[in-house]
Formats: structure tokens, sequence, C-alpha cells
């Protein structure tokens, strides 16, 4: 997702708020090897490219920040927002390196609710973990995993082990940590 930003001097509150009055939205890039640079987004651009982004799926997601012509990939690390009007506040990012290995959390997505066999039988689905921590190069990030539960029944249980994850992705927790169960009602 594209989006533009420019470089802000303002540190001030009073600059800050006057910048979040013109539509932007302050922010920082960081990254290895890189000093932290504070930046202004275009608060129309990030907020429609948010608008249409899946739920949980923020921290998959490679933004394209445009600043004088310059692209830099990048994740968003942190968005604040305002606690009553949920308007965004500011946003942190990291910079992406081809080279450089990054941690991110990957949301599970499930397959076969309709047809499982547990909840058929008046079971329910209960999520355990909802995104898995993995680290992986910037050009393997996964955008979601997969996890197929149509033949799971009462009790059964489905675990990180049991997630295919692609060639060059390690989960940074247990491989017996359970991620779904088909609990009784």
């Amino acid at each position: 997702m594209k989006v533009k930003i420019s470089k802000r001097a303002g540190k001030l509150k009073s600059e800050l708020s006057q910048l979040r009055h013109q539509k932007h939205v302050p922010g920082v890039i960081y990254g290895k090897g890189r000093e932290v640079e504070t930046i202004a987004v275009d608060g129309v651009d990030f907020g429609a490219a948010l608008r249409h982004m899946k739920k949980g799926h923020l921290a998959t997601t490679i933004f394209e920040l445009e600043q004088d012509g310059k692209v830099i990939k990048a994740i968003a690390k942190d968005i604040q927002y305002h606690p009553v009007t949920y308007r965004l506040l500011h946003v942190d990012f990291i910079e992406l390196q081809d080279e450089q290995p990054v941690n991110v959390n990957v949301p599970v997505e499930y397959i076969g609710i309709a047809e499982c066999s547990g909840i058929k039988l008046g079971g329910f689905l209960r999520q355990v973990i909802r995104s898995v921590r993995v680290r992986c190069l910037p050009k393997d990030i996964p955008t979601q995993f997969n996890l197929d539960i149509t033949e799971m029944g009462i009790g059964n249980t489905k675990r990180i082990s049991d997630i295919d994850m692609p060639q060059g992705v390690k989960p940074l927790v247990g491989t017996k940590d359970v991620v779904v169960t088909i609990a009784k009602r």
C-alpha cells in the first residue's frame, strides 16, 4: 500500500496539533542502522488504507512510504488512537531491509467452520491464539496462516505444529502451543 510522507520538524504539542488539524498524522521511521526520522503521514491516504485492510492484518501489511520520489518499504509497528474520537494520533514504522529478518504477528484464519463436525454436534470454536509470532525475511512475510478445522470433533485441538509454515518462516512460540479447540457448550 502506497502512502505519502514528508519530513517534519515540529516536536511541540501545538505543532503536532496543527499538523493533525491539516489531516496529517505525526509518526516516526526507525530501523537497524538508521537514525530515527520524524515524519508526517498523509492522514487521508493512511486512513483509507487502514479501512480497506482486513482485521488483524496490520502487522503483515507492507507499506510503501513515498517521500520526494524515494520509496521506503516499512511495516507499521504501532498506531495510537484518540481514546474518545478514535482519530489517528501517531504511527511508528519499521523500515524493512531485504536481508534483515523481522518479527511479525501473522493472523490465523480458519477454513471449514461451517462444515466442522464438532460444531455441528453442538460445540463451539474457541480461538486460543489469534496470531502467531514468526521471524522471517521481508520478502517471506505471510499475509495469514490458514488452518483447516473441518475434521475436528468436540474436544479436539490444533497446535502451532499443525500450521503449514512457508519456507524461511520460523515460529517464535512453542510448536506444542494450542491454537484452536472445539469446546463443549
